[in-house]
């Protein structure tokens, strides 16, 4: 069996640049064999410097490509569908961003396809991969803060107004699957249902809307049957907030500014008991999240492990977006 897989590249997207190309050239178990873009003069360098033999001006051709085993899609939100199904159908394994689809529906049809063709596809959440990810994931298993009964999340940027006022950024198109919700709502969402095991029966939601239409700020609720709340933030209009809290019944569990993307720094977090007013911080070795990703991907193509989440993970939390999209706009209580 092979040791090593072959990756293709659909689009060139900044966090394919800036993270998963780099990450998957120095992964133990894969190597980018070719990137696609629709502006081939522009991802010259970025072949150059990452050593990509083959840079193509078609996403199909590099679908085509049998020496491509696995195809990551960085692309906007609304052409993870479609490419995802072309990209399985050609019999490639598939790591789509997140959110993997615009909506629940786009989800199953690509894990029904998935399925169909026996390949893999899995959502690129790279925050589940972090040691202090996983490390948090076990002190709450392991009942160390009690029954989690609360949990906070945020992810918030702003967007440059120059951005902001030209309205041409695809996360400023409804069309487009913009909006602050997918663009990194979908963090805290994923977050609030991995923390606790569950999904949510029923959501809130108030949003601030672009003229375009799409939600530029929201706060959502998610109501757990456990007893359990999460409230989350996303925005593109507030100063950096990135970060998370999960406060159980015994203790509690805090992050600072850097909870999903922490880089390749030393990672740390708080652990307070149930009275406490100050925590003892832990700090836990740097490491680069999206490598860890890809080569856990490269590892399940390769048969060595199996995915660490399916897409029937994925599935539910479209189902959560899609609910939290739909209270806001009519600002009821939708039941999941």
């Amino acid at each position: 069996m092979a040791d090593r897989i072959n990756w293709g590249v659909l689009g060139n997207a900044m966090i394919a640049r800036k993270c998963v190309i780099p990450a998957i050239q120095k992964s133990c178990n894969g190597r980018v064999r070719a990137l696609a873009t629709r502006s081939p003069l522009t991802a010259e360098q970025v072949a150059d410097e990452n050593k990509i033999g083959r840079l193509y001006d078609s996403y199909a051709d590099l679908i085509a490509d049998p020496a491509v085993d696995a195809v990551y899609i960085p692309l906007p939100n609304h052409l993870h569908h479609p490419w995802t199904l072309k990209a399985l159908s050609a019999g490639k394994h598939v790591l789509c961003e997140k959110p993997l689809a615009c909506s629940a529906r786009q989800a199953r049809a690509m894990a029904d396809q998935a399925a169909a063709s026996g390949r893999l596809l899995m959502e690129a959440f790279m925050y589940r991969f972090h040691p202090r990810s996983r490390r948090i994931k076990q002190i709450v298993d392991q009942g160390a803060i009690g029954r989690p009964r609360l949990i906070r999340a945020a992810f918030c940027f702003h967007l440059d107004e120059a951005v902001l006022n030209g309205g041409g950024n695809f996360r400023l198109k409804p069309e487009m699957g913009g909006g602050a919700l997918m663009d990194v709502g979908c963090y805290g969402v994923s977050l609030a249902r991995w923390i606790t095991a569950a999904e949510p029966t029923n959501v809130q939601a108030q949003a601030v809307y672009h003229p375009a239409g799409v939600d530029l700020q929201m706060v959502g609720t998610l109501n757990f049957a456990d007893e359990t709340l999460a409230v989350f933030e996303a925005s593109f209009i507030a100063s950096l907030q990135q970060t998370y809290t999960v406060v159980g019944v015994d203790g509690a569990i805090e992050l600072p500014h850097n909870a999903f993307v922490p880089w390749e720094k030393d990672a740390v977090y708080t652990l307070r008991k149930q009275d406490a007013e100050d925590g003892e911080a832990h700090t836990v070795k740097g490491a680069d999240e999206y490598q860890l990703m890809v080569e856990h991907f490269a590892d399940a193509v390769l048969e060595k492990t199996d995915l660490f989440y399916s897409p029937d993970d994925s599935i539910a939390n479209m189902l959560v977006l899609d609910a939290l999209a739909e209270a806001a706009r009519t600002g009821h209580t939708v039941h999941i």
